[in-house]
């Protein structure tokens, strides 16, 4: 798989993306911002997480958050595990992602959203509810509704989003230098074709924070930063249960140890000669683990 530009794209997409949350942070704070009067329980969320963890924390860890769900959302997209594209255009041609091109139809998924939230979205599509980005605005809930939608499978991946990590959310992802353009510029359908594009996503968007912390005497404030962001998580997980953790369980039938992997996924059946085949290379790559 060519790395160049999926490395670009993803230390770019860190800076962008706390440049955004931090504008975000600053707005729904301000004295007289509309989150005060509509969120009131997550601006509570907000400072709470601000006095305990600090500014540059919440910042690295909400940036992090979209950074994962818009690249999940858009490799669902283009193998077509969501029904209607969230992040994706249903035409290489076209630009606006398919769940809003749907929503100005009047069409929203069942999944996805209440019925106040979808009348919400049909207020402000057709002018009735006043915004200054009405479609921007309608696309952000739509995005949510999603993310909300897909807790129920992919709970660890998909948190349901009823904090202020909704408040920080970063405000522009329909125009062509929006990081959504960008995320779908560099995960090509190629690319997609392979789990490992998010695995690679996940080492070069902490490349930079690893390089400015690791290699150096590291302050105490760096260390929540660093253990926060390298922790192995849902990504890892899922690229060692099921390539050395395949491996494992196919010369280890009868183990157990399969049992306690949330990740790993059952190997299909396979017939008599290609299963022959697949001995030979686990035996050969068990000996090279060795």
């Amino acid at each position: 798989m060519e790395t160049t530009k999926l490395k670009r794209f993803a230390q770019y997409a860190r800076r962008s993306l706390r440049d955004q949350v931090q504008t975000k942070l600053h707005q729904v704070l301000a004295e007289e911002s509309a989150a005060r009067r509509e969120s009131v329980q997550a601006i509570k969320q907000l400072e709470s997480a601000l006095h305990d963890a600090g500014k540059e924390q919440i910042i690295e860890r909400v940036a992090y958050i979209w950074f994962n769900r818009f690249c999940a959302l858009r490799f669902m997209d283009v193998n077509r595990y969501n029904r209607v594209s969230i992040v994706s255009p249903a035409d290489p041609g076209q630009f606006q992602p398919e769940i809003l091109a749907e929503a100005k139809m009047g069409h929203i998924d069942d999944n996805f959203g209440d019925e106040k939230t979808k009348q919400r979205i049909f207020e402000l599509l057709s002018g009735k509810l006043p915004s200054h980005d009405a479609q921007g605005e309608a696309y952000r809930l739509l995005v949510v509704a999603a993310c909300n939608h897909w807790n129920n499978s992919m709970p660890f991946l998909f948190e349901r989003i009823e904090d202020y990590t909704e408040l920080l959310m970063p405000d522009d992802l329909l125009s062509g230098n929006s990081i959504l353009a960008y995320t779908r510029e560099a995960m090509t359908p190629d690319t997609c074709q392979n789990v490992e594009v998010i695995g690679w996503l996940y080492q070069f968007y902490i490349s930079e924070k690893k390089d400015a912390v690791i290699g150096k005497v590291v302050k105490s404030e760096d260390i929540p930063a660093a253990t926060q962001l390298f922790t192995p998580n849902w990504i890892v997980k899922y690229l060692v249960q099921n390539s050395v953790g395949r491996l494992w369980t196919m010369a280890n039938p009868d183990s157990k140890l399969k049992q306690q992997w949330d990740y790993y996924i059952e190997p299909a059946e396979q017939t008599p000669d290609v299963k022959a085949q697949l001995d030979v290379l686990i035996q050969t790559r068990l000996i090279e683990m060795e």
